[in-house]
């Protein structure tokens, strides 16, 4: 049963820990002090711990006095190369880099979490594995390399939560399906013929050509996706060209596809492949493409998510309710796809706090409240799972 007083007496050192990571943020693939931070917390708690899995991951790993199943918790730790624009106490030390993501968050959660699990190990039948997970923000990300590393071995469930500001402080949010969005993204090249941009009849223009290429990729969504089936095409940058009257050789553009099936996913791909050789063609130009698969869909499995709806009425002040799926992608999807699990967004948004600014902005701040009932949540959806798996 949730021992809701221990937990209220971790959260003054939630809040100190997620203040201290939130100071001395790191970039994905380097988080070397944050991950000897999070070991330097977890010895006094005499639990076993691995360190560098799957690059500057750890791995803390509570058993308890009786064999049972495995719960694996992830939280991330990275930071991104944001310059804070906060005026607090705690706003990043580290120039153009902060937690504008709340992963700081998610460290100061899941530390708590396993120190409330370390001191109940005896009423455990089990074991609660707790995975602090670098290099989130950028792919290939870190959960594939920590999975090829091992942190799924004899794993029977996992979840995770994100601190998310767009849904007020008090409400949990989750759905069954597909939650997130896979994220991919392509770079084009398309090679023209320079010249003079009084002569144009003598060359390639690669802008016109990317231009038009652009209002193309435009028609993938509108008219070759199912309209049931949610999909994003972007692009987001284009560049060609150096001075107004010389035509370029060279146009680039790059962009980002999010959709939830692998079915939409490889339609989309194959669409702007074949449409940026095509465009490229009538122009007489070339286009190089590069296609990079991201993350896939983070979908959620229907026993965890209802496990969740039943977990989050347990917990005093919070209310659980059914998102909509969203397009951000997050790398949680890969352990999805190898063991049930339940992603779930808490909501730490709150205007009286200034919690008001969204994710990966320079004012990005949460409702620190918010990581106490994240600490809540996830052990008693763990404590849930394990008194439902020994009846």
């Amino acid at each position: 049963m949730l021992n809701q007083e221990r937990l209220h007496s971790m959260f003054p050192k939630m809040v100190e820990r997620r203040r201290h990571l939130h100071q001395n943020p790191e970039l994905s693939y380097q988080e070397e002090r944050t991950s000897a931070y999070i070991k330097e917390q977890l010895e006094p708690l005499n639990i076993d711990i691995l360190t560098h899995v799957g690059g500057h991951g750890l791995v803390a790993s509570i058993k308890g006095v009786r064999p049972g199943r495995t719960v694996a918790i992830r939280a991330d730790m990275d930071a991104l190369p944001i310059q804070d624009e906060k005026i607090t106490s705690y706003a990043s030390q580290v120039p153009g880099v902060m937690h504008a993501c709340g992963h700081d968050g998610h460290t100061a959660v899941l530390l708590a979490v396993a120190e409330y699990f370390s001191l109940h190990r005896n009423d455990l039948a089990g074991e609660v594995r707790c995975i602090f997970q670098p290099a989130e923000e950028v792919c290939p990300g870190g959960a594939s390399a920590m999975i090829k590393d091992g942190v799924l071995a004899g794993v029977d469930v996992i979840y995770g939560v994100h601190l998310w500001t767009p849904i007020p402080i008090g409400t949990a949010a989750s759905t069954a399906g597909p939650m997130m969005a896979s994220t991919d993204e392509f770079f084009i090249d398309i090679e023209g013929q320079g010249g003079h941009g009084g002569m144009p009849h003598q060359a390639v223009d690669s802008v016109v050509a990317g231009a038009s290429l652009v209002m193309q990729l435009q028609s993938i969504v509108s008219r070759s996706v199912d309209p049931l089936h949610p999909a994003v095409v972007t692009i987001g940058s284009i560049h060609g060209g150096t001075v107004q009257n010389v035509i370029a050789e060279h146009c680039h553009l790059s962009g980002t596809v999010r959709c939830f099936s692998d079915e939409t996913r490889e339609l989309i791909r194959t669409k702007i492949e074949r449409i940026a050789n095509h465009t490229a063609e009538t122009y007489g130009a070339k286009a190089n493409i590069q296609y990079v698969m991201g993350y896939p869909p983070l979908v959620n499995h229907v026993s965890e998510v209802e496990r969740f709806f039943r977990s989050a009425a347990e917990v005093p002040n919070l209310k659980a309710v059914e998102t909509l799926p969203i397009m951000p992608a997050e790398d949680f999807a890969y352990y999805v796809q190898q063991v049930p699990g339940c992603f779930v967004l808490v909501g730490a948004g709150n205007p009286e706090k200034g919690a008001i600014y969204p994710h990966h902005h320079p004012k990005f701040d949460m409702d620190e409240e918010a990581m106490l009932l994240a600490a809540k949540l996830l052990v008693q959806m763990t404590e849930t799972y394990f008194n439902d798996t020994h009846e």
